[in-house]
Order: C-alpha cells, then sequence, then structure tokens
C-alpha cells in the first residue's frame, strides 16, 4: 500500500518505458503496438472536452453514483485507470478516492494530478482528488482508511476479457493488458466494495456482458455500449 509511486523504482514489461515526454510522464513503447505514448492530464485534450460539454449530471457515470440535486456523495474509484471517470465526478463536486493497483498506471496519475493541480481551470477540481496506489481487491479498506475517506459509493470498472477481434482492444488498452492482465478477481472485489461501500457499489460492464458472479445486482443503468450495474445497501441523503 503506497501514497507516493516513484517512477524510478518501477519495472516495466519488456518494450515499455516510463519517462518525460512533453513534460508529462508517459508510458511509451512501439507505436505500432501500443500507440502514441501514454499520459494522463486533466486540463487539456478529451478530459477538458468533457468537463465542459459532457452533460454534467446527467451522464451515465454520474446518474450511477448518485450524483443528483442536492446530492453529491464520495466515491472511491477502486479500479481508476487513467482517472477518466474519476475527473469526471470531482468535476461535479464528488470528493473522489481513486485506487490503482498497477504502479506504472498509479505513477501517471499522479503526476496527471500534479499538473491539475498547478492549473487554474482545474486546480479545484483536483484538491477533490486523492490517490491511492494498492490492489484494491485485497486492500480496500485499508486503502479507504489510510485516505480517511467516507466510503459511500465505490465504483468498479474491472477489465473485461474482449476478444482480440474486438473494437475495444485498441492500442492504449494493449498497455494496460500488458501491465494488468485481465481482472480475474472482479468478484472478489465486487465482495470487498460491497464490505466497504456505506451505501453503493457501481459497476460499469460492456452492455451486454454478463454481471460480475455474485449477488444480482438490484438495478441496471444503460448506455449505447456499456451499462452499470448497482447493488444499493441504502439510499444516498441530500445535504
Amino acid at each position: 500500500m503506497s501514497h507516493v509511486v516513484s517512477p524510478e523504482t518501477l519495472v516495466l514489461p519488456s518494450g515499455l518505458t516510463l519517462g518525460y515526454v512533453d513534460g508529462q510522464l508517459a508510458l511509451s513503447g512501439d507505436e505500432r503496438q501500443y500507440g502514441k505514448p501514454l499520459s494522463v492530464d486533466f486540463a487539456a485534450g478529451k478530459a477538458a472536452h468533457r468537463r465542459q460539454f459532457g452533460g454534467g449530471r446527467g451522464q451515465l457515470v454520474a446518474k450511477a453514483c448518485g450524483l443528483a440535486k442536492g446530492v453529491t456523495p464520495s466515491v472511491v474509484d477502486a479500479t481508476a485507470g487513467l482517472g477518466r471517470d474519476a475527473f469526471v465526478l470531482a468535476s461535479l463536486g464528488a470528493n473522489v478516492l481513486l485506487i490503482e493497483r498497477v504502479a506504472a498506471i498509479a505513477a501517471l496519475l499522479q503526476d496527471g494530478l500534479a499538473r491539475a493541480a498547478k492549473t487554474q481551470t482545474t486546480a479545484e477540481i483536483a484538491l477533490r482528488m486523492t490517490l491511492r496506489q494498492g490492489d484494491a481487491a485485497e486492500q480496500l479498506a485499508a486503502l479507504v482508511e489510510s485516505a480517511a475517506f467516507d466510503p459511500e459509493v465505490i465504483h468498479l470498472d474491472p477489465m473485461f476479457p474482449h476478444r482480440e477481434k474486438s473494437a475495444l482492444v485498441k492500442k492504449e488498452m494493449r498497455v494496460f493488458r500488458e501491465l494488468a492482465g485481465d481482472d480475474d478477481d472482479a468478484p472478489r472485489l465486487l465482495e470487498a466494495a460491497l464490505d466497504v461501500a456505506t451505501h453503493r457499489v457501481v459497476v460499469k460492464r460492456p452492455r451486454k456482458a454478463p454481471p460480475i458472479d455474485g449477488p444480482v445486482p438490484q438495478h441496471t443503468l444503460e448506455g449505447k455500449t456499456s451499462r452499470y450495474d448497482l447493488y444499493v445497501h441504502r439510499s444516498l441523503a441530500r445535504r
């Protein structure tokens, strides 16, 4: 369990390197296989566009996590990845704890958050985002406790074992698979989340994929390509 990731100490798979590209910490490899260097930038590009034009609290992830008029729960993003969903939730006012088990990806998040904190348009949002590196399936309660965080809602987006011909196996995803593999422990992760969340657990899935093995979700929210399975302990309060 770690609060800060030191890029210099990381061991990466052959063919991938971690270093600074245009002032941003980035994972790089053969572009034909992995695409352009992978970094986290909350202040520009897709993150900025989604913050400005994404649809606010009408977005599927916001609805699933219970953000509504007068309701802004604290959210643990236990499979943070590149932090895209976490940033959306934080931009809508939620305090978000990001947990990422792959140390190299956590290092990218750490770098992206540090730069966001120094940028006028994202500084306030970055203050609502806290990062911990560790395996949520094994350490969720301890990671949440280390951040002194209130886990009202826990958001999970386990990596789904896509077929090689699937359109979702993008070059960016190849980097993740190289580092993390598939999330074979998704049922254990769901079990841990259900134990720790005080109000609800939301699980992002491909629209036609089966639910994670375990309890049956009480509700589902469907989008065009994905859906959210909701496991509700109790209603979120207005404040």
